[in-house]
């Protein structure tokens, strides 16, 4: 096998080790410094939208259900599909436990363009945990740089006391990638993601880039609710 770092002793892999840590370190104080300036961010009101839930139209400020804070990542949605966005299925399939946030006044849910109904089935069907909701029927997603057929976006809000919501924050692209714990995982393997767009050393295994992503199919083989999606 021609993928394997070099063998070197101890003491040489340690000195290797610690001059990546001061790399690292620097990299962590850059994050922090990076959140100390998102703190610090101006905000936007939003208007009264009006989004639709399990149980119907709900106002997005009625979504953060008694929380001040909410992460909202915006679904890409295709109406009538059978599987929607793998990328988007497989990144929200990770979060499985998110009552920690209550310890912060904050909730993180799903807002699509799609049709509430189509919404519902297709997160039983992918084994989906996040509480979804549609705005189908305002111009939210749009408003939110998400617009339909426009990709899919991370934004935060924020309520005040009276129920006003603002805009605190939005990405998307690989910037989604911060709230993501499988590509830290899979950063630090040797081989890395093995995508061919990766800096890596001659010899390491690479493929096509997204060629090692589960697809919606698989994620509901794996994790959804209906009968016969476990076999």
């Amino acid at each position: 096998m021609s993928a394997l770092p070099p063998v070197v002793d101890q003491q040489t892999w340690r000195t290797a080790l610690d001059d990546l840590r001061t790399r690292e370190k620097a990299a962590t104080r850059e994050l922090d410094a990076i959140a100390a300036q998102r703190r610090r961010l101006p905000m936007v009101r939003m208007p009264d939208y009006t989004l639709i839930g399990p149980q119907g139209p709900v106002r997005l400020a009625d979504v953060f259900e008694g929380r001040n804070q909410l992460i909202v990542y915006n679904h890409m949605w295709t109406d009538g599909e059978q599987w929607q966005c793998p990328g988007c299925t497989g990144f929200t399939s990770q979060f499985t436990r998110l009552e920690f946030l209550d310890h912060y006044d904050a909730r993180f849910v799903i807002v699509t363009n799609g049709p509430i109904e189509e919404a519902l089935a297709y997160k039983a069907k992918v084994g989906n945990k996040m509480d979804w909701y549609s705005s189908s029927q305002s111009s939210f997603g749009a408003d939110v740089d998400a617009a339909p057929g426009d990709g899919f976006a991370v934004n935060v809000f924020l309520r005040d006391g009276d129920g006003q919501v603002y805009r605190t924050w939005h990405t998307n692209g690989r910037g989604t990638e911060q709230l993501s714990h499988s590509f830290a995982l899979i950063d630090v393997l040797p081989w890395g993601r093995q995508e061919e767009w990766q800096d890596s050393p001659d010899g390491w295994p690479q493929h096509p880039t997204y060629s090692g992503w589960a697809d919606s199919p698989e994620i509901a083989r794996r994790y959804g609710e209906g009968p016969t999606l476990h076999t």
